[in-house]
């Protein structure tokens, strides 16, 4: 029972089972929670990203072990955790829930420093890290574009 909690989480509901870019599809899965993070305000944004991260480091550690893999594919929970903490800076709206997409899965993709380097983390840990830093650099430009505007 505990296994299979911990891949429902670990694949967000099984979003990281569908074909194809699992990252993109966890990710957009992921959108909802983060419409419904954005409308409960800021202090409810960081208490859901908390959980997220949290049951994600556990979720996907235990996935690992269980798959025998060290970062399966299907664990989309970091996504989902990555694109939250991307949104929390941003205003609402589709405009900018789809700028935080694009922004977020180009840096989760293309993994600048230190996103590379913490995905070396053990188990769960560098699973979560380096998309929480990719949502952290998404969300930089989502702040940068809503505070000072485009160049």
């Amino acid at each position: 029972m505990t296994r299979r909690l911990a891949i429902w989480l670990a694949t967000f509901f099984g979003s990281g089972y569908l074909p194809k870019a699992p990252g993109t599809w966890g990710t957009l899965a992921a959108v909802p929670l983060a419409m419904v993070s954005q409308s409960l305000g800021a202090g409810w944004s960081w208490i859901i990203l908390g959980s997220v991260c949290v049951l994600g480091v556990w979720s996907a550690g235990v996935t690992c072990r269980v798959v025998q893999r060290k970062d399966p594919s299907e664990v989309v929970i970091d996504e989902v955790a990555g694109f939250l903490l991307a949104m929390i800076v941003a205003p609402p709206g589709w405009g900018w829930m789809l700028g935080g997409f694009v922004f977020f899965r180009l840096f989760d993709i293309f993994k600048p420093w230190p996103v590379d380097v913490l995905e070396r983390l053990p188990g769960g840990w560098g699973i979560m890290a380096d998309d929480l830093a990719a949502g952290a650099y998404a969300g930089l430009c989502l702040f940068w574009i809503a505070r000072i505007g485009l160049p």
